[in-house]
């Protein structure tokens, strides 16, 4: 889990739409590590983002397609969207979190809120370096969904 301060500065993310992290990447290997874990998640699917460039890949929830409530999904009132990873040339991951959990990931350095976030739920989680950065991503992004099937 990322609870500790992210070391080094922030990556530079773009000041225009769309909101992508235009530095420090996630290496290949690991960003391809971290979206073979995520598809491995129970429960999940991949799909197109409806809400991002044809880069990304969308992470659905296989047996729930509607969402509890429209801060729980990047895509309100279309089908339940609560992450997409963006592509290698980003490797940024946007996702939703309860706004406290995501306010602490960006206090910590690991996060920044959505250009256009409508709800405050919605945030930027910057590239894993490393191992172990990639293993506290993943946790996010797991908590990402729970926080999606749980509801607001």
């Amino acid at each position: 889990m990322l609870n500790k301060p992210r070391a080094g500065a922030r990556p530079t993310t773009s000041e225009d739409g769309p909101h992508r992290q235009v530095d420090q990447q996630a290496p290949p290997a690991i960003w391809g590590q971290l979206v073979a874990d995520v598809f491995a998640l129970e429960g999940v699917v991949e799909g197109i983002s409806q809400v991002s460039p044809a880069s990304s890949r969308a992470v659905y929830l296989r047996d729930m397609t509607q969402e509890i409530a429209p801060e729980t999904s990047l895509a309100p009132g279309k089908r339940l969207e609560p992450v997409h990873l963006h592509g290698v040339q980003d490797t940024s991951v946007h996702l939703v979190l309860p706004t406290a959990r995501g306010q602490e990931l960006a206090r910590l350095g690991w996060a920044e809120p959505h250009q256009y976030a409508d709800y405050g739920t919605e945030f930027m989680i910057y590239g894993p370096r490393d191992a172990a950065e990639l293993t506290g991503v993943l946790s996010v992004i797991e908590d990402s969904l729970n926080f999606a099937r749980a509801g607001a």
